[in-house]
């Protein structure tokens, strides 16, 4: 990995920035705090909302951290479509009592504002979801002094952010919970997408980048094994969510490691676009009708979610999670970082005991 970003965080470990109010403050803070590099989510968020949480994370450390944005999305969906799901999810409805969303409450998620803050007061490291941006942009970054990083779930999406000039390259496997970060949304792709030492191994052999690994990651030997692979350092989302600085709705933490959840799938139920999250009842029901509709799906439903959530019922939440969340520890951010990096020290001093026997 390039010094610059080796200098932003001794441990080689990096919490996935995870919308929806769960990468708080808090969250990143202690990560951070730990070596780590913990990330807030502006995702969903307004401009204004993202900027308050920067300046409570500077509040609570002095360590660097990072801020993920949502790209742009085209506007590529079937209205028709959008109105067939509609009338589908009328019985979801009834049964919350809350009304579906505004399909048209916006594409773009702030991120002209969103952008323009972080460029008027900089953070130490920006990375981007659902797309890679603009040389323009990277660039703009760069003059401030922010480091930038781009998902990418092929190995030509990871050459797209190279060229782009991003300093680094998230690599997503199909193992990762929550959305896929794909460049562009297509149909005729889902469930294709490659495992994450594949993904690693391709990247590294096709750009010249420092690559951050995500996907499925629960323990240190894990680790051990994307870095063994190519990876520079690995980025664990699931297993945060599970901790009390977590902003995750406990009937989410509690449904990571419940028996009646378990195994995950990708869906497009809940947003239109593929998530992988914990099977329930409204992924079950919905899930093979969602259209390929992002955000349109995510605001129509976003009243819904919320109303299972306030109903105390996990079978109508979206329950992001990754394919490691039977894993899931239920300890601080903190110390789970620390037990992460012993597990991944433990696992190079076997090696090197394997190999000398």
């Amino acid at each position: 990995m390039s010094s610059a970003l080796t200098d932003l965080f001794p441990r080689p470990i990096v919490q996935a920035p995870m919308a929806g109010g769960v990468s708080r403050p808090q969250l990143a803070a202690a990560v951070s705090d730990a070596g780590g590099l913990g990330f807030l989510a502006a995702g969903y968020k307004t401009a204004d909302g993202m900027y308050e949480e920067i300046k409570q994370v500077r509040g609570l450390t002095s360590r660097p951290f990072g801020v993920n944005l949502f790209l742009p999305q085209p506007d590529h969906a079937d209205p028709a479509a959008i109105a067939v799901y509609r009338h589908q999810l009328a019985g979801e409805s009834t049964w919350y009592e809350t009304r579906l969303g505004d399909t048209d409450a916006g594409l773009d998620d702030g991120y002209v504002a969103k952008l323009a803050i972080l460029v008027d007061d900089p953070v130490p490291v920006v990375s981007f979801h659902f797309g890679c941006p603009t040389r323009e942009v990277v660039e703009s970054l760069k003059k401030v002094g922010t480091l930038t990083l781009v998902t990418a779930t092929t190995p030509e999406e990871a050459q797209t952010v190279q060229w782009a000039g991003a300093d680094g390259v998230i690599a997503q496997g199909i193992e990762a919970g929550g959305h896929q970060g794909t460049h562009r949304d297509n149909i005729e792709n889902d469930g294709a997408g490659l495992g994450l030492l594949t993904l690693v191994a391709q990247i590294r052999e096709t750009a010249q980048l420092p690559i951050i690994a995500a996907g499925g990651l629960m323990r240190g030997a894990q680790i051990a094994s994307v870095l063994a692979a190519g990876a520079d350092a690995a980025q664990l989302g699931t297993a945060f969510l599970i901790t009390p600085e977590s902003g995750a709705h406990v009937l989410h933490k509690q449904a990571l490691t419940d028996p009646l959840f378990n195994r995950t799938r990708l869906t497009r139920a809940f947003s239109g676009r593929p998530a992988r999250g914990l099977v329930n009842r409204f992924m079950r029901e919905h899930g093979p009708y969602a259209p390929a509709a992002y955000p349109q799906i995510h605001h129509l439903t976003a009243g819904l979610r919320k109303a299972a959530a306030k109903a105390g019922d996990p079978q109508g939440m979206a329950l992001w999670a990754g394919q490691g969340h039977r894993l899931a520890r239920e300890l601080p951010a903190g110390q789970l970082v620390e037990v992460l990096t012993a597990e991944l020290e433990a696992a190079g001093d076997a090696l090197v005991l394997r190999r000398a026997s």
